[in-house]
C-alpha cells in the first residue's frame, strides 16, 4: 500500500496523460481533423502570407456566377470551372503581390480618386466601355448619371456587382500607378536606336555550304552519357519547370451502353411520352421524372437549346409533345406549355411614398388617392411626383426611371412592370416604401415555355459490373514491374497522359480528370493507382512515370526530350570533322562544296534582324558570325540548326546614316512597354516565393 500511495502521484499523470492523448485522438477522427483545419485551410503562400481556401472558394463562385451570367449558362462544364479557378488564383497572386509593393512604396487611391475614376472628367475606360454610346463610343452621361441615381433602389445583388466592380476599378489603378513607375524608368539611347536601325537595314550578301544531320542516319549515331551531359549542360537554363507536374500511363475499360441498354431506355422515354402528354401538372411532372430538373420558364428563339425545338414548338399548340428525340447522350421529350410575349426591358416612372413616415395604411391610402387622381385626368403624373415622391433623384425628372432590363430593380417592383401591361397604374410596396408606378413602354418578342424531360443513355447495372469486374481484375495482376507487359496481354491501348499540372481537370483522353490527377500527386514514381477509377463510362487503372519536381529539372527527367538534339550534337561533329577536312587546301566556296560532296548556296540581302535561311529556318549563330566577320574569308565550320555550316562573305550594304533616331527610340520603347507589364509581374512572383497546394485540396 506504501508503495503504491509513493508512486500514485505518477500513475495518475500517466493515465491521464494517455486519456487526454485518446480525446484529442478520438475528437480529431470525429470532426476530420478540425484541430488542424487551419493548415487545411491553406491553399498557397506568396512572401510568407496565405491565400486561404475558403476565400478563393468565394472569389470562384464569385467569378463562376459572373462568367454564368455572361454566357447564359448553368453549370459550368470541368473545362470552364478549371479556367475560371485558375484566372481566379493567378488574380489573387499577382494581387497580393503587388500590395506588397503597394504597400511599401505608399501608392493610394483615394475617395476623391475613386469617384473620378467613375464620374469624373475622366472616368475609367471600363466605365465608358459599359455606359457608352454604341454609336459614337462616348460616355453617355444620363446612362451612368440615371444608373447612379437608381443604384440605392436596385437589387442587393446588383449593388453587390457594382461594388466589386468598383473594386476592381481601384486595383487596377493601383496596378497601372506601379507599373507606371516602373516603365517611367526604361529608357532607349542613342546608341540603341542605331544598332537597332543597322540590325534591319544592313545587308549581307554570301555563299555557303550545307551538311545536313539528316544525311546521317540516326541509327549510325550512338550518344554517349558525356554527350547527354554537355548538351544538359550548355542548355541548363531551359529546363527549368515552372509547376510541378506529373506523367501517368493508363488504361481505360470502356462502360458506354450496350443496344441492349440502348433499347431499354428508348422503351422508357417512349412511356414517359405517353404520360407527358397526358400530365396535367408539366411542373411536377419534370421535377418527378427529368435527370435535370430545369424551371419552366419562357424562351425566344434560340433559347431552347435544340435547332429542333424552335422549329416545332413556335409554331405548334399548347401541350403538344416532341419527341422522344436523342441530344447529347439523352432521350429528351419536349412539350410546349405556353406561349406569349415575353418583355426584356420596359421603361417606367413611379412615385415612392415613404411610409416610415406616415406608416404603412396612410401611404397606401395617399398612393390610392393618387392613382385615381391620374386616372381622372385631374392631374399629371409628372406634375405629382415631382411634388410628392420622397425618390428625390426621380422626382425632378417627373419620377422617370428610364428603361431597365430584368432583375435589375427589387423583384416586387420586377413583377409589377414586367407583368403588367403598358398603360397600367399599379400599387405595390417594397423595402423603399409604397411605390405609384406606371408603365410607359414595355419591349419583348414571341417567347414559349418549354417542358423538358431527359432521360440519360447510361449503361446498365449489368453492364457496369462486368466492365468494373475486368478492370478490377487487371488492377489486381499488376505488380511496379508488368503494367507494360500486361497492357499488351490484354490487348487494351495504353495511354499517356503527360506533364499534368496539379490543377487539371481533364487529361488526354479524360474530360473529368480530378480524383485521378489528386491520386497522381500523392503517388510515388512507378506506383499502381490505388483502384479503378470511375469517369462517366471509363474505369481506369494508372501507373505513374514520372516526376517533375519545380525548377530546374535533372537529366533524368529530360533526357528523352533532349535526345534528337543530343544526337544532332554529336553528328554536328562528325559533320565539322567532313567540312573541316574540305576547307584545308580550300581557297573558295565552291572548292569547299566539291570536296564535300554537294553545293554551295548564294544569299542575298540577309539582314541581322531575321536570320531565317529561305527554304529552311531560322539560323541565328550562322547570321551572327556572318555579320560579325570580314569579306572573301572561309569561314569555320559552324554547327546550326538544320546541320553544319561552312561561309564566305561576298560584301556588307551599308544603309545611309541615321540623322534622326526618334522613330526607331519610339519602336524600341513600345516594345519594352509591351514586355514590362508581364514581365515586372513574373519578376515579383519569382522573389516572392509562391507556394502553391492546390493539387491537394481542389
Amino acid at each position: 500500500m506504501g508503495y503504491l500511495r509513493d508512486r500514485m502521484g505518477k500513475i495518475l499523470a500517466i493515465c491521464i496523460g494517455f486519456s487526454l492523448l485518446a480525446f484529442i485522438i478520438g475528437e480529431v477522427l470525429r470532426s476530420g481533423g478540425s484541430f488542424f483545419r487551419e493548415d487545411r485551410n491553406l491553399l498557397g503562400e506568396v512572401a510568407g502570407e496565405r491565400i486561404a481556401l475558403d476565400e478563393f472558394n468565394k472569389k470562384v463562385e464569385q467569378n463562376s456566377a459572373q462568367f454564368r451570367q455572361q454566357a447564359g449558362q448553368g453549370a459550368l462544364s470541368p473545362q470552364i470551372l478549371s479556367y475560371v479557378q485558375e484566372t481566379t488564383w493567378n488574380s489573387m497572386v499577382n494581387l497580393s503581390v503587388l500590395q506588397k509593393e503597394v504597400d511599401r512604396l505608399g501608392l493610394q487611391v483615394g475617395t476623391d480618386e475613386s469617384r473620378s475614376m467613375v464620374s469624373g472628367n475622366d472616368p475609367s475606360p471600363q466605365i465608358v466601355q459599359t455606359f457608352g454610346d454604341p454609336k459614337t463610343g462616348q460616355l453617355d452621361r444620363a446612362r451612368l448619371n440615371g444608373f447612379l441615381n437608381q443604384l440605392p433602389r436596385l437589387s442587393p445583388q446588383i449593388q453587390q456587382q457594382w461594388g466589386d466592380f468598383v473594386e476592381q476599378l481601384i486595383e487596377e489603378r493601383l496596378n497601372e500607378k506601379y507599373l507606371s513607375l516602373v516603365t517611367n524608368g526604361l529608357y532607349v539611347n542613342s546608341l540603341d536606336a542605331k544598332d537597332d536601325y543597322q540590325d534591319k537595314n544592313r545587308l549581307a550578301n554570301f555563299k555557303y555550304v550545307l551538311l545536313n544531320y539528316t544525311s546521317i542516319p540516326d541509327n549510325k549515331v550512338t550518344p554517349t552519357d558525356d554527350d547527354y551531359q554537355s548538351y544538359y549542360n550548355d542548355h541548363k537554363s531551359e529546363f527549368k519547370n515552372q509547376q510541378e507536374t506529373r506523367t501517368f500511363d493508363y488504361v481505360s475499360f470502356n462502360a458506354a451502353p450496350s443496344n441492349a441498354d440502348s433499347a431499354a431506355i428508348k422503351k422508357q422515354a417512349d412511356k414517359l411520352a405517353a404520360d407527358f402528354r397526358a400530365s396535367t401538372n408539366d411542373s411536377l411532372f419534370v421535377q418527378i421524372n427529368s435527370e435535370t430538373k430545369a424551371p419552366l420558364v419562357y424562351k425566344h428563339k434560340g433559347q431552347l437549346g435544340d435547332p429542333r425545338l424552335d422549329s416545332t414548338m413556335f409554331n405548334s399548340p399548347n401541350g403538344f409533345v416532341y419527341g422522344p428525340y436523342l441530344s447529347n447522350g439523352s432521350y429528351k421529350i419536349a412539350k410546349r406549355v405556353d406561349a406569349r410575349i415575353w418583355f426584356d426591358s420596359v421603361k417606367a416612372r413611379h412615385i415612392l411614398i415613404d411610409e416610415k413616415v406616415i406608416g404603412h395604411e396612410k401611404a397606401l391610402a395617399q398612393a390610392d388617392s393618387l392613382k385615381k387622381l391620374i386616372q381622372g385626368g385631374k392631374a399629371q403624373f409628372a406634375a405629382i411626383a415631382s411634388k410628392f415622391s420622397s425618390d428625390q433623384a426621380s422626382a425632378v425628372k417627373g419620377g422617370e426611371l428610364g428603361t431597365f432590363g430584368r432583375g435589375q430593380m427589387v423583384p416586387v417592383f420586377d413583377e409589377a412592370v414586367f407583368n403588367g401591361k403598358k398603360g397600367d397604374l399599379t400599387i405595390v410596396t417594397s423595402q423603399y416604401g409604397v411605390h405609384l408606378i406606371e408603365i410607359e413602354d414595355q419591349k419583348g418578342s414571341n417567347a414559349v415555355k418549354v417542358a423538358i424531360v431527359d432521360v440519360p443513355l447510361k449503361s446498365s447495372s449489368t453492364t457496369q459490373t462486368a466492365v468494373y469486374t475486368k478492370a478490377q481484375s487487371f488492377l489486381a495482376s499488376l505488380t511496379k514491374d508488368n503494367f507494360d507487359s500486361q497492357v499488351k496481354k490484354t490487348g487494351i491501348k495504353k495511354l499517356t497522359a503527360a506533364d499534368v499540372s496539379g490543377v487539371a481537370a481533364s487529361v488526354l483522353g479524360i474530360s473529368s480528370a480530378r480524383d485521378l490527377v489528386r491520386w497522381a500527386f500523392g503517388a510515388g514514381k512507378g506506383d499502381i493507382s490505388d483502384k479503378v477509377y470511375i469517369e462517366g463510362d471509363q474505369y481506369i487503372v494508372a501507373q505513374l512515370v514520372q516526376i517533375k519536381q519545380k525548377g530546374t529539372l535533372p537529366l533524368d527527367a529530360v533526357k528523352k526530350q533532349i535526345m534528337p538534339m543530343v544526337l544532332n550534337q554529336v553528328k554536328g561533329k562528325m559533320l565539322s570533322d567532313k567540312l573541316q577536312a574540305a576547307l584545308n587546301g580550300s581557297s573558295t566556296i565552291d572548292q569547299v562544296a566539291q570536296k564535300a560532296g554537294t553545293k554551295s548556296n548564294p544569299i542575298q540581302n540577309m539582314v541581322f534582324a531575321n536570320p531565317v535561311i529561305p527554304g529552311s529556318s531560322a539560323e541565328y549563330k550562322l547570321i551572327g558570325t556572318v555579320f560579325g566577320s570580314q569579306p572573301n574569308k572561309l569561314s569555320k565550320p559552324i554547327v546550326g540548326q538544320q546541320g553544319v555550316y561552312v561561309f564566305a562573305l561576298d560584301s556588307f550594304t551599308n544603309p545611309p546614316p541615321l540623322n534622326n533616331a526618334v522613330r526607331e527610340k519610339q519602336q524600341i520603347g513600345q516594345a519594352l512597354l509591351q514586355r514590362a507589364d508581364q514581365g515586372v509581374f513574373d519578376a515579383l512572383k519569382d522573389k516572392a516565393n509562391v507556394k502553391d497546394y492546390r493539387a491537394k485540396l481542389l
